[in-house]
């Protein structure tokens, strides 16, 4: 088999996705990448011998030699690029969030519905083992049928990863909880077995709002911008982007389509970084303690008591094949990619799925920035709904 001719646009954090993809006989590589940085072409030359590095998207979208793009570009230019080749009629993965609005989402996947080109969406938490096991428990049965989730988001390493260039500003995300929730509302939604209808939050810009250690228009990252071990507390932060405007701090209500309960809350003052889910069934209930290899999945369901530490059933999270990337998620989404790329057929991940956590995340923000009013979910044309469920297949 030939390997998948692989267009990446876009290569900042996200690169990693590209290198990930690039796999010369072993299915895909890249062949052809743009970016209008300078520096990020200089360093994806030799990350991809060979490919051809340009300034402009449409070189890529264009090229005759790309059967597939990866779209890595930062969030508010997904829904533009991505149309742009579903047009082209190019497989598309679109990283999350798909889109900054609603609107955009929609157009997204009537433009791949109309087009008859097969869209993905990079919602890499679908593939972490954590995910899968807590989803095969419920499956099973083992805490009944789900009633409400509860998640929370520590984001220990949020300053570096989020407050010192583009996704600081409402014009290039809209809102951490679209751009940083998107991942857990989907898999919310995906162990809840429905979508969000309606969203109430609170928030506010409490952790990076008044440090005044900003770079000036202009001005590039340090070259220290992330550590492993500094930049604690966050008032130590510096060099932060010149324009700070999402919110640090969060917190969302929600009740799904079919009558379960949740909750979402993100916190970037904490120092850990993982996220813990608490899943309460009509039967039992399960929480993982990490959320990686080294962590597991507890489940109480035996009988009632007062605390008890000690579980009913307790499962490690599973070790994944190949590290690399979000716990071994990122292999497995390209993987799943190349193979719904070339041949069709169903997904894990779903663009209906990824429509619905933006559109949860983005009335979310409206709620967070009207004092906490409620917001409706605007359901997805049911068309379109079909459309995906069926695979993509008319």
């Amino acid at each position: 088999m030939t390997d998948l001719r692989l267009g990446v646009l876009g290569y900042g954090l996200r690169g990693s996705l590209a290198r990930t993809a690039h796999r010369p006989g072993a299915g895909s590589r890249v062949t052809a990448l743009a970016d209008p940085d300078p520096e990020a072409r200089a360093e994806a030359a030799p990350a991809f011998p060979g490919a051809r590095i340009a300034a402009d998207h449409r070189q890529v979208v264009e090229d005759l030699d790309v059967d597939a793009v990866l779209v890595l570009t930062p969030d508010h230019t997904h829904a533009d690029v991505a149309r742009e080749a579903l047009k082209a009629g190019k497989p598309v993965l679109v990283e999350k969030p798909l889109a900054v609005d609603i609107e955009s989402c929609d157009a997204v996947l009537r433009t791949a519905y109309e087009t008859g080109t097969r869209l993905y969406v990079g919602h890499n938490m679908r593939h972490m083992p954590v995910v899968r096991l807590m989803r095969d428990i419920i499956g099973r049965g083992e805490i009944g049928a789900v009633k409400t989730i509860w998640v929370r988001h520590f984001v220990g390493y949020g300053g570096d990863w989020y407050f010192k260039d583009w996704h600081a500003e409402r014009r290039h995300t809209n809102g951490l909880l679209l751009q940083k929730a998107a991942h857990d509302i989907d898999v919310l939604h995906w162990l809840a077995g429905g979508y969000a209808e309606r969203v109430q939050a609170l928030g506010d810009l409490m952790v990076y709002g008044d440090n005044p250690h900003r770079r000036a228009p202009g001005e590039p990252k340090t070259d220290d911008w992330y550590t492993k071990d500094g930049h604690w507390p966050p008032h130590t932060q510096r060099g932060l982007n010149p324009v700070i405007d999402v919110e640090d701090v969060s917190l969302v209500n929600m009740r799904l389509d079919n009558g379960v309960l949740a909750a979402y809350q993100q916190c970037h003052f904490t120092p850990d970084y993982w996220r813990n889910y608490t899943v309460i069934g009509d039967a039992g209930r399960l929480e993982n303690f990490g959320d990686g290899p080294g962590g597991s999945v507890r489940v109480w369901n035996s009988r009632r008591s007062g605390y008890r530490a000690e579980p009913d059933a307790e499962y490690p999270v599973p070790d994944a094949e190949d590290e690399a990337g979000h716990g071994g998620a990122d292999p497995l989404l390209v993987a799943e990619f190349v193979r719904f790329a070339r041949d069709g057929g169903r997904t894990d991940t779903s663009p209906v799925a990824a429509r619905m956590s933006v559109a949860a995340g983005a009335r979310a923000t409206e709620s967070l920035r009207a004092g906490g009013a409620p917001r409706a979910v605007p359901p997805l044309d049911p068309a379109l709904v079909r459309y995906f469920l069926r695979g993509q297949t008319r």
